[in-house]
């Protein structure tokens, strides 16, 4: 494959001049246009490190995570359960004008996200219309049925969204996924930059960089509007699988920053059709759940029957307006990667608006060109599987070995309808610390929007970091790690 540079990368001395300028798109080093005075500013600061410096503060780094006790579980590893997320001491980077890019295009995603929703669960005028095929939602394993006529307040389904986002080659932002569901890590986006301003003062000192510490407010805000009517003082509540779930340590984060109780499904408990939460002091009325759970677990009357960590009776009380449960129940269809394929369709067919955010192009397997394609070009693309998350069960067919591909081809034959494929883009790359000094590695990112009445996206998002060198698998779950993401005010 053929790469060309954008632009002529900046020369550095001192700590960068051993760094060698990849032939992808690097985030600090060889930009589309000119950098602005601060990200100029930021480079030369990072250069006056020595390598002995850095290493000595990013083992502080982790040190302080491992203290914190900020960690995640991997359920597949028996040997090591909790982990740290790796941190990389050297920030990515978004200028004032790129981030204005990615925040439209973000908010159109999600009014178009919400539009999508609300008519596969009333009108279904999106299908009758053929924009998208019935049968990819109607027979999707997350189209919830127990939603189909329920308006939920201010059209919301999606009030949390994570949108993945890579760059390409020319640095043009391309969105990868949309996380409608129960989109994780946006604790490390805050404590990421507390533990940038703790260990770095002198690289962030005086830089015009947006803040992050706003996202508690707006979520519990947006929850508030959204409650269900004429509730004046809603009671807010983050509804956790408990203590074993492998994002534990963001509920009881996302509870601090938000100021409201962290309850489990034995916490509350449904009264005439109205959820209540036990305290010492009695029952106490609960008008909005941000539940950090699974749809099959919410209620075992409705679901899973067999589920301990849900609420009976609490589908009824949702569907008869006493509650608001965010994100909303089904929303998984939305999130599903074949449905990403018809995502610019979707945004034209409710907005009328070309997307601000291009896609990457999909073939879906379940139709007979897109598998007879990814059949023949399996060496060349990207094979995921529509209902994963976290890298799993996927291959990349330019890094796999022929017996790879040849068994994932029985996979792929025998179950089409549950893989689609892209192709392989060269993400970018950001300046890492590494065991041999500052070296190249891939990098995306996921912003984080909260909608009640209106739609804010938090500034920056989880910039994970592939810290294998070569790797494209980003996520925590396969080795990688993450970066504060700064973005510039101006």
């Amino acid at each position: 494959m053929t790469h060309t540079t954008t632009t002529a990368p900046l020369h550095m001395p001192g700590l960068f001049a051993p760094y060698q300028i990849p032939d992808f798109f690097c985030e600090l080093l060889n930009r589309k246009e000119p950098a602005p005075p601060a990200l100029q500013d930021i480079l030369h600061r990072i250069d006056g490190y020595s390598l002995e410096e850095l290493r000595h503060r990013a083992a502080s780094a982790e040190a302080q995570l491992y203290k914190a006790g900020i960690t995640f579980t991997v359920y597949s590893d028996s040997k090591a359960i909790d982990r740290i997320l790796p941190f990389d001491i050297l920030p990515r980077v978004i200028t004032a004008k790129e981030w204005a890019h990615i925040e439209a295009g973000v908010q159109q995603r999600v009014a178009a996200l919400n539009l999508f929703l609300y008519d596969i669960y009333h009108d279904r005028a999106i299908l009758r219309d053929g924009i998208v095929p019935a049968e990819l939602v109607l027979s999707n394993p997350n189209y919830c049925q127990a939603m189909v006529g329920l308006k939920v307040p201010g059209g919301v389904y999606v009030h949390i969204n994570g949108t993945d986002l890579i760059r390409d080659q020319s640095g043009r932002f391309l969105v990868l996924e949309d996380n409608a569901r129960t989109p994780s890590g946006v604790s490390y986006v805050i404590e990421n930059r507390h533990m940038m301003l703790r260990l770095m003062p002198d690289l962030a000192s005086a830089l015009p960089l947006r803040s992050v510490d706003e996202y508690g407010l707006k979520l519990h805000q947006s929850l508030c509007e959204v409650s269900p009517h004429g509730v004046t003082d809603p009671q807010v509540v983050l509804l956790s699988p408990g203590i074993f779930n492998s994002a534990y340590f963001e509920h009881v984060f996302l509870a601090r920053e938000m100021g409201i109780p962290l309850v489990e499904g034995k916490d509350l408990l449904v009264e005439n059709h109205r959820v209540y939460m036990r305290t010492v002091m009695g029952l106490r009325p609960v008008h909005a759940i941000y539940r950090r759970l699974n749809d099959d677990f919410l209620d075992p009357q409705v679901f899973n029957p067999t589920s301990m960590l849900g609420v009976p009776g609490l589908v009824e009380a949702y569907r008869r307006g006493n509650v608001t449960i965010a994100n909303a129940l089904g929303t998984g269809v939305a999130d599903d990667k074949a449905i990403y394929a018809y995502m610019p369709r979707i945004i034209r067919y409710y907005l009328n608006q070309d997307p601000i955010l291009g896609s990457v192009q999909t073939h879906i397997c379940a139709e007979p060109e897109g598998l007879a394609y990814t059949l023949a070009n399996m060496d060349k693309l990207v094979i995921k599987p529509v209902g994963e998350s976290g890298g799993y069960g996927l291959i990349i067919g330019p890094q796999a070995t022929k017996a790879e591909l040849e068994a994932f081809r029985t996979l792929l034959v025998a179950n089409p309808s549950n893989y689609i494929s892209q192709p392989v883009i060269n993400l970018s790359v950001s300046p890492t610390l590494c065991p041999d000094g500052i070296e190249a590695r891939h990098v995306d990112l996921r912003p984080f929007a909260v909608t009640g009445r209106s739609t804010w996206v938090l500034p920056g998002g989880l910039s994970r970091v592939a810290l294998r060198k070569g790797s494209l698998v980003v996520n925590s779950s396969q080795g990688g790690g993450s970066k504060d993401t700064w973005v510039l005010a101006s």
